[in-house]
């Protein structure tokens, strides 16, 4: 086997170390990098804030005027809607859930929107009688709108989910 000489070496190794950095700064490199990470920040808060199942905190998450369209194509649309039928679900079934998720992608619209892939999984959701549902995957598919301080809040959620996960139905009342 022949070695490479220290030139060739030192080239290779700038050309290595290029290539890293072109990469790296790839997603910088469109003018959106700032926003990106606040893209990301505002998905992982949405995480965190769910995951403290504090209805309030979560609709912050959300632009008042909001759409929601849930795994079975229900739509919720603002944020009064979404507090109607998450509060009791978020003090119910969901109150032992764990969502975490990480952003597939990101699509910037205009610089005010941008077209979000989240791809997500929830455990610890439980059925009506307090038996626990299977894990849950997917993808959100969102549509986020920066805000005048920078920040980024979900204006459209579409919930896919890839596992067969029935809808809850309530318990009947004795």
């Amino acid at each position: 086997m022949k070695r490479l000489s220290p030139v060739c070496a030192i080239a290779l190794c700038i050309g290595l170390l290029a290539t890293r950095a072109v990469a790296d700064n790839s997603q910088a490199a469109d003018g959106h990098g700032q926003d990106r990470a606040a893209i990301t920040k505002a998905v992982q808060n949405y995480m965190d804030v769910w995951n403290g199942h504090d209805i309030d905190a979560v609709l912050k998450t959300y632009t008042e005027d909001c759409d929601f369209v849930n795994n079975f194509g229900t739509l919720y649309h603002g944020r009064d809607k979404m507090r109607e039928i998450f509060s009791p679900m978020l003090s119910g079934v969901y109150s032992a859930t764990h969502q975490s998720g990480s952003v597939r992608t990101i699509r910037f619209l205009t610089p005010e929107f941008a077209a979000v892939d989240v791809d997500w999984e929830m455990t610890g959701a439980k059925n009506a009688d307090g038996t626990t549902r299977p894990t849950r995957k997917g993808i959100h598919s969102l549509i986020m709108a920066k805000q005048k301080d920078g920040s980024w809040l979900i204006e459209i959620m579409h919930v896919h989910e890839f596992t067969n996960t029935p809808p809850i139905t309530p318990q009947p009342k004795n």
